[in-house]
């Protein structure tokens, strides 16, 4: 696997395996790509433990209606935090070849609220990473505080991690979603909070409802046929559950909580990873050799 920079597994809390093969050392900052939509999602559980979101189903005209452009089709007032977390907001997608466009546009958030529907909302999943900065910027009206800020004081703290700043629109909101950055260790710590029901060090992180209901399918990806809930896709191998928060390039957290794993891999950042090609080797390598382990250590 020639795109594979670096692999962490741990069990039960330790660590059974840490190396690095090529590319930045293990505790480097590394770009996690779309492992940042989990991020955004933990932040998400923590806005709702919080209280300052009242509920999945508060919608955009409720929390933060001026992010609304002027003229938009009515629904995307009634679009729901859920259909954002979930990228079931029913609108055409930024991501894919649609990306570049969006991101050179004058305003991130208006530009992917003024797309025209392609589904209803709720209806399907459309992977797009305007769903997730639109999220992003309901978590700063709601808050009045950075996705920075949130990110650093809500999970980096606790955490005992470095959240450093990354890509910010023409607004100044970071981008939810996509460019953040963690060392392989900081996943791993991610992972273990959730995998131990929102606990790290002894301090409650998120709610415990919060990562089971994180954790149980809400809608299924187009793409790779896997059951996606809050930030985490899902499925099933050998009778044990697992949840992946994928990247491009490769960059994955996984656990599997019934058998007490965290697994972090990062990869070449700049190199696609298809479930044909290089996310279906790792994909094989957690549910052909990883997992079978663990499940033998725990028998």
């Amino acid at each position: 696997m020639e795109q594979c920079h670096s692999i962490a597994v741990y069990h039960n809390g330790v660590a059974v395996a840490s190396e690095r093969f090529r590319g930045p050392a293990i505790g480097r900052l590394v770009p996690i790509k779309s492992v940042s939509k989990t991020i955004v999602a933990a932040l998400t559980g923590a806005a709702l433990d919080r209280g300052e979101i009242p509920s999945l189903q508060s919608t955009l005209a409720d929390l933060a209606p001026d992010l609304i452009p002027r003229g938009t089709d009515p629904r995307v007032g009634a679009i729901t935090v859920e259909n954002l977390i979930t990228m079931q907001a029913g609108l055409e997608r930024t991501s894919g070849a649609n990306y570049g466009g969006w991101v050179s546009s004058a305003n991130w958030v208006a530009n992917a609220l003024s797309r025209p529907f392609v589904a209803e909302p709720g209806a399907r999943m459309l992977y797009s990473t305007g769903s997730f900065h639109v999220l992003g910027a309901v978590l700063s009206e709601v808050s009045g505080d950075s996705l920075l800020s949130l990110a650093s004081q809500r999970l980096g703290s606790p955490l005992g991690i470095e959240i450093p700043a990354w890509t910010r629109d023409p607004q100044g909101r970071y981008l939810g979603g996509n460019e953040m950055a963690l060392s392989l260790p900081a996943m791993v710590r991610f992972g273990e909070m959730y995998r131990q029901g929102g606990m790290w060090d002894g301090a409650q992180v998120l709610s415990p409802a919060w990562t089971a209901q994180s954790l149980r399918p809400a809608t299924r990806s187009p793409f790779s046929g896997m059951d996606y809930g809050y930030g985490w896709f899902l499925a099933r191998s050998g009778g044990t559950n697992y949840a992946l928060a994928r990247g491009y390039g490769g960059q994955i957290i996984c656990i599997a909580p019934d058998l007490g794993l965290t697994v972090a891999i990062t990869s070449d950042p700049t190199r696609p990873a298809r479930s044909g090609g290089y996310f279906g080797d790792l994909k094989a390598l957690i549910e052909g050799a990883i997992l079978p382990v663990a499940r033998q250590d725990r028998s």
